[in-house]
């Protein structure tokens, strides 16, 4: 992919707003890989030698993981679609994501009127 078949595309967005959504977007890769690690490796600080994590606690640290996930799926789906010239569109109507949207939720997939459509629908 070169970066004027995505600026092409997304003709909003400069070649400044790309780079740095797109260290934006890496930057966040990098966090919830940790964050999972940090989760998956986090010692049972609770429990005393023998005893197992709290239930309460187990259900906190698995729905952690959880959103973690989810985000680290939205921001590679992100980085896929900078790749292949795609960035920027929203994924329904084909209308440009707003600029302001991206540089605050740079794996937004859907501009901010389809986001309202799809959550009401919810």
């Amino acid at each position: 992919m070169n970066q004027q078949t995505a600026g092409d595309r997304a003709a909003h967005l400069s070649p400044e707003d790309l780079a740095a959504l797109r260290e934006s977007l890496h930057e966040q890769r990098l966090f919830r890989r940790e964050q999972l690690r940090q989760i998956a490796a986090a010692p049972d600080e609770e429990a005393a030698p023998g005893q197992r994590r709290s239930p309460a606690r187990t259900e906190v640290q698995v729905k952690l993981a959880a959103s973690a996930r989810m985000v680290l799926a939205d921001v590679e789906a992100a980085l896929w679609r900078l790749a292949e010239g795609r960035y920027g569109s929203c994924g329904l109507c084909r209308r440009p994501v707003e600029r302001d949207r991206l540089l605050i939720v740079p794996q937004a997939r859907y501009c901010g009127r389809c986001r309202q459509v799809r959550e009401a629908g919810r």
